[in-house]
């Protein structure tokens, strides 16, 4: 084989024998067709059956043109406990899910995560068609989100004022971090509660530094008003950074996409919107400990510093050198004194010779003989080469100094 997968033959025609894995996973890959993921299909309950757990398994039938069609469907629990009915063979349903395959199995079914009667599915097909309308008018888009202030003053919650989710969220904030709560109440189902939500959240908008928009758990038909484009272009219209918190954490509405948030709870809303005053207490806690110990270790270094400073400029210190220095000198004297007569007298001259030589190169010494040096910008003047007519200069005589400035410059070519 060139190029071929390992695991592959081929037979005398050149063709491929695939493995079941290889077929599986094809199959897989085929089957993340957009075209096969969140869609509604509609049929009739065959042997429906539920398991211990509370999963759902069943298949939805047609009849076409003479034929039956069957296609396998499941349905987690976790979606199956929040069906308003229980689905039974016969039943004409509209299941909406995405057809996935299980490869180990080589099989393939629809993953239903929603399921209504025929009939009662009209408006979850109307909720599909705002999706997309909604979607096209750019009010989902992630580029208008808001991100939620750290640590809100005001908080605005728009639910019942009768409902689990007020005290849900006022329970919450007030164990995490007690702020103002600015309540905003409004029918959250019925015919009226889309409009009542909408006037809810305007009425409070700018006046708070937060809101969270919600209401517990319950059917699709419960949270429906969550739907309504009433409710959804009163979201993406707010100045006010928005939570939206509807439902349980499988539940999903179309004012979760509008808002800067989705939380899976009204008391997961809460969570968000406020900080955890321990934990902000801790940090702080830590920050001042960093602070302080910084700040310690830099007095501690300049403490450090003008010690050596004060230790390197003081004039005991100095006093204490000359003292050692003659204290050495004294020793050697004595040393001296008790030696043998030649020996001080080589002693003496070597002296003589020293002092003499130091005497000659002690540039101060001239001056006592009526010399002078010139300085210029603290260094001795050694050449004509390095004055220019203006410099500025120092005299030093064997007395004192004087302050000069250069009017000629001459040059001795001979030299």
């Amino acid at each position: 084989m060139d190029g071929g997968t390992p695991g592959l033959f081929a037979d005398e025609g050149g063709a491929e024998i695939k493995t079941i894995a290889e077929i599986s996973h094809l199959i897989h890959h085929l089957l993340e067709d957009q075209r096969l993921q969140g869609i509604w299909v509609e049929g009739e309950v065959r042997n429906y059956s539920s398991s211990a757990k509370g999963h759902c398994y069943f298949s939805l039938s047609e009849q076409q043109g003479g034929r039956t069609y069957v296609i396998h469907c499941a349905m987690w629990r976790s979606y199956a406990r929040e069906l308003s009915f229980k689905p039974g063979d016969g039943m004409r349903v509209l299941a909406w899910g995405s057809v996935e395959v299980y490869e180990p199995h080589g099989k393939y079914q629809f993953i239903v995560r929603d399921l209504a009667r025929v009939g009662e599915g009209e408006k979850h097909l109307l909720v599909q068609r705002w999706k997309e309308e909604l979607a096209r008018e750019g009010l989902f888009d992630a580029g208008r989100k808001q991100p939620l202030p750290r640590v809100p003053g005001r908080v605005g919650v728009v639910t019942s004022a009768t409902g689990a989710a007020r005290r849900d969220i006022e329970q919450v904030i007030a164990r995490r971090f007690p702020v103002e709560i600015v309540l905003s109440p409004a029918a959250v189902q019925g015919e009226t509660a889309p409009a009542e939500i909408a006037a809810a959240i305007r009425r409070i908008d700018g006046l708070v530094d937060v809101m969270i928009v919600g209401r517990g758990g319950g059917s699709f038909e419960d949270l429906f008003a969550f739907n309504h484009p009433l409710v959804v272009r009163a979201i993406a219209a707010c100045t006010t950074p928005v939570v939206s918190a509807v439902g349980h954490e499988i539940d999903h509405t179309l004012a979760d996409y509008a808002a800067d948030l989705r939380a899976p709870t009204p008391s997961a809303a809460a969570e968000l919107v406020v900080p955890d005053r321990k934990e902000m207490a801790g940090e702080l806690g830590r920050l001042r400990q960093q602070l302080r110990s910084g700040l310690v270790a830099r007095v501690e270094r300049g403490w450090e510093m003008l010690e050596d400073l004060r230790l390197r400029l003081q004039p005991r210190r100095f006093q204490r050198r000359l003292d050692e220095e003659m204290q050495r000198l004294v020793d050697l004297d004595e040393r001296l004194g008790r030696a043998e007569i030649s020996l001080i007298e080589r002693q003496r001259m070597v002296l003589r010779q020293l002092s003499a030589t130091l005497g000659a190169l002690d540039p101060l010494a001239p001056l006592a003989r009526g010399y002078s040096v010139v300085e210029k910008n603290g260094s001795v003047v050694s050449s004509a080469e390095t004055l220019t007519p203006g410099d500025g200069v120092i005299l030093r005589m064997g007395d004192g100094s004087a302050s000069a400035r250069i009017e000629e410059v001459h040059h001795d070519n001979h030299l």
